[in-house]
């Protein structure tokens, strides 16, 4: 998406509808009229005219809110994007899974709607996401790491889909860095081809999980995996490490990052064969490397073209 145009404040009257953006500052008042806008999609609609003071104005159509879908980084605010931080500061409501509110407490104020919500109500915040801007509101509806990769975009874009075009507000997605890249940058450059995959079954049946994971193991891809085990989800890790030594080398190297960007950042570089199952977490990222990534001095590297 490009940069922002002008935008107001969501219950005034305007004549853009150009979607708006985070990062635009809002337009200083003016007494004298605008000039006219080129002729683009982003025209404004007229709808008639009123006479004031002998002169002939447009009259101006209501535009709805904004919402924009934010992704906050992995952890702290030095991963934060200039973007995502300006969405949060912008918004007149923030809605989100409450740790990933909490991640962005620095940014709230007491003016903004802030509603927190628990794991298992995503389809619900999308929709009242869309909701408050369909309102007039300015929304961020936040996920940790990029909102696009196991995060809230898919099902916002299709809440905001289900709305009727008049009624719908304007949508941006806000991209963050997500967590596998992140733990990559800890390692040194690890990723070249590769693939991302959850090991949740909460949304995906572990038969279906399991299935990509089996293909994938007879790739030479490095492997970034998500949301490897939780209180109730203890053995599936293990099962992914026997698929992968069906296809690759015990001593392929396995790196595992938890609380990637936040003050308890822990990495640990092991192997295939040995990397150990009970220390990861629901907030450990496993990385499992290429055959063609090698240690170079303290770094782990797959160099471009190999």
């Amino acid at each position: 998406m490009g940069r922002p145009h002008r935008r107001g404040r969501p219950d005034a009257a305007r004549i853009d509808e150009a979607v708006p953006t985070p990062h635009a500052s809002r337009p200083p008042h003016r007494r004298r009229r605008p000039d006219p806008p080129p002729r683009t999609s982003h025209a404004p609609i007229r709808t008639g005219a009123t006479r004031r003071r002998g002169r002939t104005r447009p009259r101006i159509r209501r535009v709805p809110g904004a919402l924009w879908i934010v992704g906050l980084g992995p952890g702290g605010a030095e991963d934060r994007t200039g973007r995502a931080t300006t969405a949060v500061r912008d918004a007149d409501a923030v809605v989100g899974y409450g740790p990933y509110v909490d991640q962005c407490a620095d940014l709230l104020s007491d003016a903004q709607l802030v509603e927190r919500s628990t794991m298992g109500r995503e389809e619900d915040r999308a929709a009242r996401a869309v909701e408050l801007a369909g309102e007039g509101r300015r929304v961020a509806l936040v996920s940790s790491g990029d909102t696009g990769i196991f995060g809230m975009a898919a099902l916002a874009l299709r809440a905001a889909a289900a709305v009727p075009e008049a009624q719908r507000p304007a949508v941006e997605v806000v991209p963050g860095v997500t967590a596998g890249t992140a733990a990559a940058a800890l390692l040194g450059a690890p990723l070249g081809d590769f693939a991302t995959v959850s090991l949740s079954d909460v949304l995906v049946p572990w038969e279906q999980v399991e299935a990509r994971l089996s293909a994938l193991a007879a790739t030479d891809l490095a492997l970034t995996l998500y949301n490897p085990r939780s209180r109730t989800r203890t053995w599936q890790l293990d099962r992914v490490r026997e698929l992968l030594l069906e296809h690759r080398d015990p001593e392929t190297s396995v790196a595992l990052a938890t609380d990637v960007g936040r003050p308890d950042q822990d990495v640990a570089l092991s192997t295939l064969a040995s990397f150990d199952a009970d220390a990861v977490a629901m907030r450990t990222v496993v990385l499992v490397a290429g055959p063609t990534a090698e240690r170079v001095g303290p770094w782990l590297v797959t160099a471009r073209g190999r």
